[in-house]
């Protein structure tokens, strides 16, 4: 396979290794529906669950999280687990709730005085608190952009803004630590890099996107976020970001980054969980200055936590071949068993699987009211 590596724009993608590119912008299963590529994974389940005799052992594989992350978790509640003394690794956050009473600008007066009386500033990251791949996940720059969020979003939900991070680079980190271990391991480092088109000077903003290798194969996704400037002629050498949230569904671009995994990184992260307890099984959301320090353990900052649904999202590299990709998955329920199976011996109870039902259609019933994500 022919690999070329891209230098990154300068202000875009800052901190990650150039960008590895092949005659194949997709896989050929990147995009397939869930139920395709995790039919494998329940086949593996149900021959799980009669081995461990419970079908519901993923969802004590985090004690401490509701259904263990599986689904309708918040994310907020989940940030406020880990405990004072690690929390400098976290980007800060406020939590608001629309309400009906309130007009948006009203919500957004008290939003704002939440979140810089914490000594925080814009820009910003406006996110739901319920919700999943990137899904109502905007950046927001002034007070009219927070408002326009707020008027978009449903009522009687809740949403976070949490600090924009002072680094570009980002990262999809997976760690899993057995019940009773003082150590983790970090099993998988997803690169995700912003996707961006460069201006020629002739071409239009759209055009350049239905131009290019792989955002012209996704136009479906990029070209509704940039409407107002489709007609728009991006001067020659000039990059335009096409696409903000860090989710695979929404556009970024990811690659492998297993070979970073380093031990003193796997340190960092055993200290961060040290600090947050019974915390078994997931994947972290990061941004990092440069992918030296990342591997060195230092200055990245965590956005988000994210529990027993999580993907080793590595497997969404384009490179990726479909039976790794599968062995992957497999890996991953297989060890969710496994913690339950060992928390259920410490006491644990599994919940019913109508909870799990429950959860999973409150949540549908907010995502498709959600305002679109940048």
């Amino acid at each position: 396979m022919n690999i070329r590596k891209v230098p990154l724009p300068q202000g875009i993608n800052e901190g990650m290794p150039p960008l590895e590119l092949t005659e194949k912008p997709v896989s050929f299963f990147e995009f397939w529906p869930a139920w395709a590529m995790y039919a494998p994974v329940i086949i593996q389940c149900v021959g799980l669950s009669i081995k461990y005799r419970s079908i519901g052992l993923p969802l004590i594989s985090n004690p401490k999280i509701p259904l263990s992350g599986m689904v309708g978790e918040s994310k907020a509640d989940i940030l406020d687990q880990p405990k004072k003394e690690v929390r400098s690794f976290l980007c800060e956050y406020v939590t608001s709730t629309k309400k009906e009473n309130l007009t948006s600008k009203e919500s957004t007066k008290l939003l704002l005085d939440q979140y810089f009386d914490k000594g925080l500033s814009l820009p910003a990251v406006a996110k739901p608190d319920l919700g999943c791949r990137g899904v109502g996940v905007r950046l927001i720059e002034n007070e009219q952009e927070l408002s326009d969020y707020i008027e978009l979003f449903p009522e009687n939900a809740r949403f976070l803004l949490q600090e924009k991070s002072k680094y570009q680079a980002e990262a999809g980190i997976f760690y899993i630590r057995y019940p009773g271990e003082r150590k983790g391991k970090i099993t998988s480092i997803t690169l995700k890099y912003t996707p961006w088109v460069v201006g020629d000077g002739v071409q239009t903003l759209k055009e350049l996107i239905l131009a290019d290798p792989r955002a012209g194969l996704l136009s479906h996704i990029y070209l509704p976020r940039h409407k107002e400037n489709h007609d728009k002629v991006i001067p020659e050498g000039e990059a335009v970001r096409i696409a903000f949230a860090g989710s695979h569904s929404g556009g970024s671009i990811f690659r492998d980054g297993n070979r970073y995994i380093t031990e003193a990184l796997t340190q960092s992260l055993d200290t961060f969980f040290d600090g947050m307890p019974e915390f078994h099984f997931g994947r972290l959301d990061v941004k990092f200055k440069h992918i030296d320090e990342l591997m060195d353990g230092k200055n990245f900052q965590i956005l988000e936590i994210n529990g027993a649904s999580s993907e080793a999202t590595h497997i969404w590299d384009s490179k990726t071949k479909f039976p790794d990709a599968i062995k992957a998955l497999l890996f991953q329920y297989r060890t969710l068993f496994e913690i339950g199976h060992l928390n259920r011996k410490a006491g644990y109870q599994t919940p019913s699987l109508l909870s799990l039902y429950r959860a999973w259609r409150e949540e549908k019933s907010w995502v498709v009211d959600y305002p679109s994500m940048d």
